[in-house]
């Protein structure tokens, strides 16, 4: 795997703004836990002394894989899944 650098800075505000949309959901499902705990994974590595590249590409596809999985659940709760979807489309380079 190659160890492509991301932008840390635009990684840090997207995992702040989801983390404060997730704030909002009432939603108690699995799919939801399951963001919840991969957004939290993430921002654990991103704030980890050594951060490695592939760890935080790999929490990325893991934040946009469980975005998937509970975009009902967030839509309904008013949180523009597609734009953090795409947004970290355009971070990955996807």
């Amino acid at each position: 795997m190659t160890d492509k650098k991301v932008d840390l800075e635009q990684v840090a505000q997207l995992i702040e703004a989801l983390e404060q949309d997730l704030a909002r959901v009432r939603s108690g499902s699995q799919d939801v836990k399951r963001l919840r705990d991969e957004v939290e994974t993430l921002k654990r590595v991103l704030n980890a002394p050594l951060q490695k590249h592939h760890w935080i590409r790999d929490g990325l596809h893991s934040v946009h894989d469980a975005l998937d999985g509970a975009m009902d659940a967030v839509i309904a709760d008013g949180i523009k899944a597609g734009r953090y979807i795409a947004e970290i489309g355009r971070i990955l380079g996807m």
